[in-house]
């Protein structure tokens, strides 16, 4: 099955997030009975349109979640978006049998999909990739009540408030106070006291190096001239053997050319190595 919202209105978070809380906001809250009864119409008929009313009716729920992550720095119309995948994700999997409310349900799957995202755009490089690491990111959040380091007291009681070391907590500290820098410098920027520590700067590229670009040059002429040297230095025959067979397009066997110079095949075979050997001598010389 497929729950997708229906557009009400302006029931779009990211065209008008106000005009959108308004209108889910003025949706009708359901009674016990009637969510049961839509949940069953769900569960036990795949009634797509008590879906979309069960998902409806707690939208305004969503946004009263994606509002208490307003600290990330992220938008708040993407947080409510994420937030309503995670609502339908819960109304897919409701059992009205098990006795609980809908919305005692869905909170774990609303907050499942809000941590992914700020997880997955929250920073360039992630701060958390474990389940233990991604419990001591959003609990760490909360526990700072300012912009201050933690003292060494205080690091040990959050370190026991969350059953950690206080060296992970220490850890943790440190990459939420980092920050993500640009890896150029900004193209509109004038102040040369910051476009300068840009990490482009940091890097160097061997490939425009000048000195690199003429040795490289002059190692590869100098290969060729000993190359075309040694080759002269062949004898005709071997010269021949070795164009028949690596340079010609249409490569000759062992066996042609031991028939073009009334030869065995082996000792054709015999001369073509005895001829690379001459050249690799003279091209490491």
């Amino acid at each position: 099955m497929n729950l997708t919202l229906q557009p009400v209105n302006q029931m779009a978070p990211g065209a008008n997030l106000s005009a959108y809380v308004q209108a889910v906001s003025s949706i009708p809250v359901l009674s016990v009975e009637r969510e049961r009864d839509l949940a069953e119409q769900l569960y036990y008929q795949d009634d797509v349109e008590a879906a979309r009313e069960l998902v409806m009716s707690h939208l305004r729920f969503v946004v009263h979640i994606a509002r208490s992550y307003s600290g990330y720095g992220l938008a708040e119309a993407d947080l409510v978006q994420e937030g309503n995948v995670g609502l339908m994700k819960a109304v897919k999997r409701f059992n009205p049998e098990k006795g609980v409310r809908l919305v005692s349900f869905a909170v774990h799957w609303i907050k499942a999909e809000i941590h992914e995202f700020i997880l997955r755009n929250w920073r360039i490089v992630k701060v958390a990739t474990t389940k233990a690491q991604r419990k001591l990111f959003f609990n760490l959040r909360k526990a700072k009540k300012s912009l201050a380091w933690f003292s060494a007291d205080e690091a040990q009681a959050v370190a026991n408030d969350l059953g950690v070391d206080v060296a992970e907590v220490q850890r943790m500290e440190g990459r939420l106070s980092s920050r993500d820098v640009a890896f150029d410098a900004p193209t509109d920027s004038d102040d040369d006291e910051q476009s300068w520590q840009a990490p482009q700067y940091y890097l160097e590229d061997q490939r425009s190096d000048p000195a690199e670009a003429v040795a490289s040059s002059e190692w590869q002429e100098n290969s060729e001239q000993a190359l075309y040297g040694a080759l002269n230095d062949l004898d005709e025959r071997s010269r021949d053997i070795l164009a028949q067979r690596w340079l010609a397009e249409n490569k000759a066997t062992l066996h042609e050319l031991a028939d073009k110079y009334g030869v065995s095949a082996e000792r054709i075979r015999q001369l073509e190595q005895n001829a690379m050997k001459k050249l690799k001598v003279a091209i490491a010389a």
